[in-house]
């Protein structure tokens, strides 16, 4: 007997036939991990977050939304402008005494709340003597202490991103904050609280500058910045996130463009006499961790940090050993951290890389921006 076969007409036929495909039985990346939403932004897009004695505070720089303030406190349900309406205006006829651009907000564990103002809105150049510490009391809700950055640490292109406190050194403490510059050399700047004087160290080291071989890949897309006329380049955030061990000897921290963690001896950054190419060798490159913006630390010398290439929050413990504690499709560009008094840790999902800039002049953000928090059974590092 010959074998049958089917026309090719109905062959064709059968094989056009459409199958019926339940989309929900296919395998998908899972989720793993509690993380909790505490707050929506529908507003401008949040960078910091602060959580101490009950109370949550968060910050939004004037990089082009709409920022009628640029400093809340979350009560309510509410962004409030904090510590008051008027200071948050843009005066740059009186910098020093206005918040014009804030990228981060960070509780001290001593009673204040630091906000850190860019004084540098659209990443603009910053505007002389607006660059600025300013401590708000939390009992009285008043500015109490306001540190200019001394022209000897500011450059054209500086933009300070975050900052960690020690009041255990000098006789008021010392700051260090991140220079994370878009076009210029990044940095450590250590500012002592007393004197308002100021040390720029590890200016343009490989430590705190883009990595040239970094390419960033988020929500599968290649991140570089898309102009909406065609023209490409790459994407170049400086040093960005720090954080600070429990004993204050040891300050962690990374650039933006990079996977890379370093640390360095706080003491070597806070002598001036030690020389900048001794204080380059003494880096320690920890490794990779993960393409991260923002760092934290707690008492327990465990180092949060973001992975926004994978919506992603890790830890490193005291061991060195890296652990994911939440991955999400949720977490759209995990940004700033804040380990809470409560045992939760804070932090803000504010797609970034969906805007405008990223995506030739079209806004791809999906509002509302988020807050959430993990429980991790740990307290702040502390500060004194």
């Amino acid at each position: 007997m010959k074998p049958r076969y089917l026309p090719l007409s109905l062959l064709a036929a059968a094989l056009m036939v459409p199958l019926t495909i339940d989309a929900a039985e296919l395998p998908h990346d899972q989720a793993f991990g509690q993380i909790e939403p505490i707050f929506t932004f529908h507003g401008p897009m949040p960078t910091g977050v602060t959580q101490t004695q009950g109370r949550l505070f968060v910050n939004f720089p004037r990089w082009g939304d709409d920022v009628p303030f640029t400093v809340a406190e979350l009560k309510n349900g509410k962004a409030v402008p904090y510590p008051n309406a008027a200071i948050n205006v843009a005066d740059t006829k009186a910098p020093a005494r206005h918040f014009l651009s804030v990228q981060s907000v960070v509780a001290d564990g001593q009673g204040k709340v630091w906000v850190l103002d860019t004084a540098a809105p659209g990443f603009s150049k910053p505007v002389k003597g607006g660059a600025k510490l300013v401590a708000v009391d939390l009992a009285s809700n008043k500015v109490v202490k306001t540190i200019v950055f001394p022209d000897n640490v500011m450059l054209p292109s500086t933009y300070v991103n975050d900052m960690r406190f020690d009041f255990r050194v000098g006789k008021a403490g010392v700051a260090y904050v991140t220079d994370s510059s878009l076009t210029g050399p990044g940095a450590i700047i250590v500012l002592d609280l007393a004197t308002g004087k100021a040390l720029r160290r590890l200016s343009g080291d490989k430590s705190t500058s883009p990595d040239p071989e970094f390419v960033p890949v988020v929500e599968g897309k290649t991140m570089m910045v898309r102009n909406a006329d065609g023209a490409t380049e790459s994407f170049t955030v400086a040093s960005d996130g720090i954080a600070l061990s429990p004993d204050g000897k040891t300050l962690y921290f990374c650039p933006l463009s990079s996977r890379h963690l370093y640390a360095i001896d706080t003491a070597l950054l806070r002598d001036p006499s030690v020389s900048e190419d001794n204080l380059a060798k003494a880096v320690r490159d920890l490794g990779e961790k993960g393409a991260s913006d923002g760092l934290e630390s707690d008492n327990k010398g465990q180092v949060y940090a973001g992975d926004y290439e994978h919506n992603s929050v890790r830890v490193r413990l005291p061991g060195g050993q890296w652990q994911t504690l939440a991955h999400d499709p949720r977490i759209l560009w995990p940004d700033t951290f804040s380990v809470g008094d409560d045992g939760y840790l804070y932090f803000t999902a504010n797609q970034l890389h969906r805007q405008p800039g990223f995506n030739g002049g079209q806004d791809k953000r999906q509002k509302p921006y988020s807050l959430f928090r993990i429980a991790i059974d740990s307290k702040p590092a502390p500060t004194k």
